[in-house]
């Protein structure tokens, strides 16, 4: 059974319909890459999977659990809500890091509200995320004493401390230098590595090509084209051509 399942979802703000009918499944352990330009729906789509976005109809399920179901007319209380983007880890563009909290505060502050673990435990898996994102000696450290990668990297290690099902990357690479792009990548290929559920929207064809199991093309809002990475190399559409010529 898919972890997974997207039915036909659709999404619109006003006249301007961003989502026409959105369907996939992803299975456990898999790593799905969404590729287009700007205002084809890529972050959209993220933001109705993790509930910051309501579809105007549709279901999402995961893990058998329908968490969407956009024939139901009633808003999830907040209580709702935090349960089902329990499902779901989100990393930012921009980090979102607390500045007023130390790395390790960054990392610890959604397990100590919305777990029953004790802080000692808390404290502890974090340090383990911190090392494996390479960053255990910052964790006394502030967001404006890191580097951008530092501070994607932190952003990260945020995410998998409440052990989603499903980790979801919005251009994790877009707000960084050329140079700092490469350590963020080395850890979600780590990730990979270890056969953590992922979703990424990224603009690194290459990476998407050497990390993912199923890549995605979103164009107007529909899904017009995927397949497996060999996509990349060889189009299945003129206007996916198009899209990867200007890489």
């Amino acid at each position: 059974m898919a972890i997974l399942e997207v039915k036909n979802i659709n999404k619109s703000f006003g006249r301007n319909h961003v989502l026409r009918g959105i369907d996939f499944t992803l299975e456990q352990g898999e790593v799905l890459s969404i590729i287009g330009s700007s205002g084809s729906g890529k972050t959209t789509l993220l933001r109705c999977l993790n509930s910051l976005e309501f579809a105007d109809e549709g279901k999402i399920i995961v893990n058998g659990e329908t968490i969407f179901d956009g024939s139901v007319n009633k808003r999830p209380s907040e209580k709702e809500l935090m349960q089902k983007r329990l499902h779901f880890g989100l990393v930012f563009q921009n980090f979102n890091l607390f500045p007023q909290y130390s790395v390790l505060d960054n990392v610890t502050l959604a397990p100590r509200l919305l777990t029953k673990d004790s802080r000692e435990q808390i404290e502890r898996e974090a340090l383990e995320l911190l090392e494996s994102v390479g960053l255990a000696d910052k964790r006394n450290n502030y967001p404006c004493e890191l580097s951008g990668g530092q501070q994607q990297r932190v952003a990260i290690a945020r995410a998998l401390a409440m052990k989603p099902n499903i980790l979801c990357f919005d251009e994790p690479t877009s707000a960084l230098d050329p140079e700092l792009t490469g350590e963020v990548l080395k850890v979600i290929r780590s990730l990979a590595d270890r056969h953590m559920t992922m979703i990424i929207v990224t603009h690194e064809m290459s990476f998407a090509h050497d990390v993912s199991d199923e890549i995605i093309f979103m164009d107007g809002g529909v899904i017009a084209a995927r397949g497996g990475p060999a996509i990349l190399d060889n189009p299945t559409s003129d206007r996916l051509k198009a899209f990867l010529t200007s890489f």
